[in-house]
């Protein structure tokens, strides 16, 4: 059965056996608010596959990369400041092309023509 990319549905054990970490580790970066899974009526954790793929670049910057997981919690608030940011101009360039197909006249119809004007100037040696 495939799950929508943001249901919870994985234990912690399952988490933490699939990216080969310790479940504390989890629970750490939990406690540090790099990651938020979603709790159970039981306060059972459980993951969705948007939080693991957030595990896994966690790992990344961490391990590969040596950041300590102040700079990572700083780098998480960037990428996400610009994944909204990407977010918005592709939503303004949308509602621009939208303006310009409602709005757009015709060239032959059109109140000011444009001209092109070339100047050649020739020197002599």
């Amino acid at each position: 059965m495939i799950h929508p990319y943001d249901e919870p549905v994985y234990l912690i054990s399952i988490v933490a056996k699939i990216l080969e970490i310790h479940p504390q580790t989890l629970r750490q970066y939990e406690r540090e608010n790099l990651i938020t899974p979603s709790r159970t009526n039981g306060r059972i954790r459980l993951y969705s596959q948007r939080d693991i793929d957030r595990i896994k670049l966690i790992l990344r910057l961490t391990r590969e990369l040596g950041v300590n997981l102040a700079g990572v919690d700083i780098i998480l608030r960037l990428k996400e400041n610009v994944d909204n940011m990407e977010s918005e101009i592709a939503e303004l360039r949308c509602e621009v092309q939208q303006s310009n197909n409602c709005f757009s006249v015709s060239p032959d119809k059109a109140l000011v023509t444009k001209k092109s004007v070339y100047e050649m100037i020739i020197f002599e040696s």
